[in-house]
């Protein structure tokens, strides 16, 4: 049996990581920790780093596949998640043959626009003996907000979470005058008529590079795509989010 603990650690600030998240890292017999591309070592050097004090658990690093860029995007997520489980499956064969607690420390949260639960879903599916425990943590959202001292929601109305892509695919969702969007890869806020809309935006939320703007979309939009440009060019990555909310008649 593989006791799965899915930790949420936060968005880049080492404070981010609450009490029981260190617990149950401590807990573990095998860490997790994913590599990607070579430009985005900043997040598997805050896991190492996260993970520098523990004497308990193995540390174990595996690549992590990457999505197939000519498919359509539901196929191409549907193969890439098949292909993330395969690499997890390879490495509780390899660090845990006879079962034990494996940990995987999930950027944010691991109930907001992430795909670890689905992914340990499949290896549910396909027979593995798994219990999948859940750490939450602090989401980009709480991130945003916090940073720019803002509540998320107006008394009384409901708020909108969406992606980039169904942003500039669809539109402003209806019934909603506040949104907040995620993984947006190249400000899908163009896509919306700007006039009476307010945009607080953050890039890199609780890490040394954090950069936020605020204010008026029709001021504000030019710097945020001008500043985006720039620190994705310097950092090699970038991660933001932005909360779109319309004014007040």
């Amino acid at each position: 049996m593989i006791d799965l603990r899915l930790i949420g650690i936060g968005t880049g600030n080492p404070d981010h990581l609450t009490r029981e998240a260190d617990k149950a890292m401590r807990a573990a017999d095998v860490i997790l920790l994913p590599r990607k591309r070579s430009d985005t070592a900043d997040l598997i050097d805050l896991r190492r780093m996260l993970c520098a004090d523990l004497d308990g658990p193995r540390i174990a690093e595996f690549d992590l596949p990457v999505r197939a860029a000519d498919a359509p995007y539901p196929d191409a997520v549907d193969g890439w998640h098949d292909a993330i489980a395969g690499a997890w499956r390879t490495e509780i064969t390899r660090h845990l043959p006879a079962g034990g607690t494996l940990a995987l420390l999930i950027w944010g949260d691991p109930s907001l626009y992430d795909s670890s639960l689905r992914i340990a879903a499949r290896l549910k599916r396909d027979g593995m003996p798994m219990r999948v425990g859940v750490v939450p943590g602090i989401t980009s959202l709480q991130a945003l907000t916090a940073a720019h001292a803002i509540p998320l929601n107006r008394i009384a109305s409901p708020v909108a979470i969406t992606t980039g892509r169904r942003l500039r695919d669809h539109g402003w969702p209806s019934a909603f005058d506040t949104i907040a969007v995620m993984l947006d890869k190249g400000c899908a806020f163009d896509a919306i008529n700007p006039a009476g809309v307010e945009i607080w935006w953050g890039a890199y939320l609780g890490m040394a590079q954090q950069a936020l703007a605020a204010g008026p979309l029709q001021e504000t939009g030019e710097e945020i795509r001008a500043r985006r440009a720039a620190l994705r060019a310097e950092h090699g990555w970038i991660m933001d989010v932005y909360l779109l909310r319309r004014t007040m008649a």
